[in-house]
Order: C-alpha cells, then sequence, then structure tokens
C-alpha cells in the first residue's frame, strides 16, 4: 500500500485544513460512540488519519492506541494531541496489513472511513474481533460506494495508476453488513445520514 501512504502523504496538510463536510452527523457519531465508552476503556483506533477523534475520544477512555499508514497524517495528530494536552494517546505509523494487536485487549476498535480504502475489509474485521475483549464494539464509519457511484469501479484502477487516488473498493452497504455478520459481529447500530454519505456502524463481538 505504498502509493496509498505517499497519497495520504502528500495531502495531509490540506486535510487536516479542511471542515468537516457534515457537522452535525460527525457529532452524532460521536455521542454515539461514547455510549459504548468508559472511563476504563482501551481503545484502538485503525486509520486514524490526523487525529481528531482520537483527540476528541481522549477524555471518556483510559487510553488509545491510534494507529494510521501516513507519517504526516501521524506527525499532524501528535501536534494535535500536545496542543490539547491530551496524553493518553499512542499514535504510530502502521499499515493495517501489519498491525499486531494482543487478543482480547481492547473494549472498542475504531475503522472511520477505513473499511473502503483497504484491499481486505475482511482481514481487518478479523484483526478487529481478535483484538476486542468478549463484549467489546467496533465502530465503523464507510462510503458504500457502490450504492451512488457504482460506476466509479472503473475510474479508480485508472486514477490509481495515474497516481491522482489511493487504493479505494467499490461495495454496497448490505455487502458490508454482511461481512460485519460473517466476521462474527452482530450489529448494535447501523445509521446512514443518505445514501452518499457513510454508513456509521456499532458491532459487537460477543459476550461469549
Amino acid at each position: 500500500m505504498a502509493h496509498s501512504a505517499s497519497f495520504w502523504n502528500r495531502i495531509a496538510t490540506k486535510y487536516s485544513k479542511s471542515p468537516i463536510a457534515d457537522e452535525a452527523a460527525y457529532e452524532k457519531k460521536l455521542e454515539i460512540s461514547r455510549e459504548y465508552f468508559t472511563p476504563e476503556s482501551e481503545l484502538l483506533e485503525i486509520g486514524c488519519g490526523t487525529g481528531s477523534t482520537a483527540v476528541l475520544h481522549a477524555p471518556f477512555v483510559k487510553h488509545i492506541d491510534a494507529v494510521d499508514i501516513s507519517e504526516n497524517m501521524i506527525s499532524i495528530a501528535r501536534s494535535k494531541a500536545e496542543s490539547e494536552g491530551v496524553d493518553n494517546i499512542d499514535f504510530r505509523v502502521l499499515d493495517s496489513d501489519d498491525l499486531q494487536v494482543a487478543s482480547e485487549s481492547k473494549d472498542a476498535v475504531l475503522a472511520l472511513s477505513l473499511l473502503h480504502l483497504v484491499a481486505d475489509k475482511e482481514a481487518l474485521m478479523a484483526k478487529a474481533h481478535a483484538a476486542l475483549k468478549p463484549g467489546g464494539v467496533f465502530i465503523t464509519s464507510t462510503a458504500c460506494i457502490a450504492d451512488f457511484m457504482a460506476w466509479m469501479k472503473y475510474i479508480l484502477p485508472v486514477g490509481r495508476a495515474l497516481r491522482l487516488l489511493p487504493f479505494v473498493k467499490v461495495f454496497s452497504a448490505d455487502e458490508l453488513r454482511a461481512s460485519m455478520r460473517a466476521a462474527g459481529f452482530e450489529i448494535l447500530y447501523d445509521w446512514q445520514p443518505a445514501k452518499n454519505k457513510g454508513l456509521f456502524i456499532v458491532a459487537k463481538k460477543s459476550d461469549s
């Protein structure tokens, strides 16, 4: 995924300065997520980007491990945490393919705006499931491009070849839900503000 890392490194500064497209939806996702946190929660955020969400969640949990493929994104994330006086997040540069997490060590795993950007979302779901304690939650927000721009599956490979776009996978909301269930998750919360907006899911690992 070296090309994708290069892409996100290149746009990191611009990305960090871009306003949130739908502030109300973002705030709702933060609020819903926190319903599943406690002051003792151990979180893992995969694909943390410039760290904004991790920094906002930090006061509500014990600790957050936050990883991203982009060195420049992580540099910005560390600066944000330092400027906000947040000291319970460990930001690391890491490809999700190389992620190793102790089994049943996390209360929640977050993958926000990520599952459509990895080659094997099922493998990432399996890692999240293994990392979660029984009863832990996997929280995701995902662009299900097949539901509103299915034609992009023809355009994206060209964009990647020209180094204009990162890796992006095209699948539907129903396909994502099916993958979640196949990975062993029970979907607790399922919300999509509009068909062309990210599908927000909170999925639970079995208690037993």
